[in-house]
């Protein structure tokens, strides 16, 4: 279950990246570490590559608005990246992106067991995930996958 203040993060920094002409990936809270880590990922809305200015410029505008919401009342550290190799994969966007690449599909089997498949992306329809393993094409449904991540290996399973 993610932590209560997500979604109130994911509003802000949404806010935020509004505001830059960015598009937020994903927003992370590590409340183990002391201070607390708040992880935000960010690409241009445009699709093009984030730098470090840019990531740079964009943590002044998030933490201006996480000071003044209020929202976290202790000491955090705010990092900034983009989405990179070994990410999820969550939008349409990232499913054209990436086809051919090497992914691994976290998925609930008709009994609900998890259990992973790998090979190389095909496509994303409305009903399924195709991917070649070994060669052949292989089709999971998507409303039993979990999650898709980049793998960083390049030979195929």
């Amino acid at each position: 279950m993610p932590h209560p203040l997500i979604p109130d993060l994911e509003r802000l920094a949404a806010d935020a990246a509004a505001s830059d002409a960015k598009q937020v990936c994903g927003v992370h809270l590590f409340t183990h570490s002391a201070p607390m880590t708040i992880q935000v990922q960010i690409r241009q809305a445009d699709g093009s590559d984030v730098s470090l200015d840019d990531c740079a410029g964009f943590s002044a505008v998030l933490d201006r608005l996480l000071e003044a919401s209020e929202l976290i009342r202790e000491a955090y550290v705010l990092e900034i990246s983009s989405p990179g190799l070994g990410d999820v994969l969550r939008d349409d966007r990232d499913f054209r992106s990436f086809r051919g690449f090497p992914v691994e599909v976290s998925l609930r089997d008709a009994e609900g067991a998890s259990r992973s498949r790998e090979g190389r992306l095909l496509e994303r329809t409305e009903t399924d995930l195709l991917l070649t393993i070994r060669g052949r094409v292989t089709r999971i449904p998507r409303e039993t996958i979990l999650q898709v991540r980049l793998r960083q290996s390049d030979e195929e399973p």
